[in-house]
């Protein structure tokens, strides 16, 4: 089980540096754009950018999620994110 942040950022901002290379390592978090999304098989229908800004995805394990969850939270380029349970096979 894994778990698909979708976040909500300022447009320009590098989706890179949601999270430190750190965590990235540690988590094994992939962070994608909503094209990058799309080209890897995730559907993203329904998911828009909010007027001024730019959509990050981050897929990361289940277990993993929590670290996850704080980077994003505290990280001051995001306005907003939601998260979901996702499958991958």
């Amino acid at each position: 089980m894994h778990v698909a942040f979708v976040i909500q950022m300022a447009r320009g901002t590098d989706r890179e540096s949601l999270l430190s290379e750190e965590t990235k390592r540690e988590t094994q978090a992939v962070v994608m754009s909503l094209e990058d999304a799309a080209q890897m098989g995730f559907s993203a229908s329904g998911v828009e950018a909010l007027p001024g800004q730019e959509v990050a995805i981050i897929v990361v394990a289940k277990r993993d999620a929590p670290w996850v969850h704080r980077a994003i939270e505290s990280s001051p380029v995001v306005s907003g994110f939601k998260q979901a349970d996702v499958n991958i096979d």
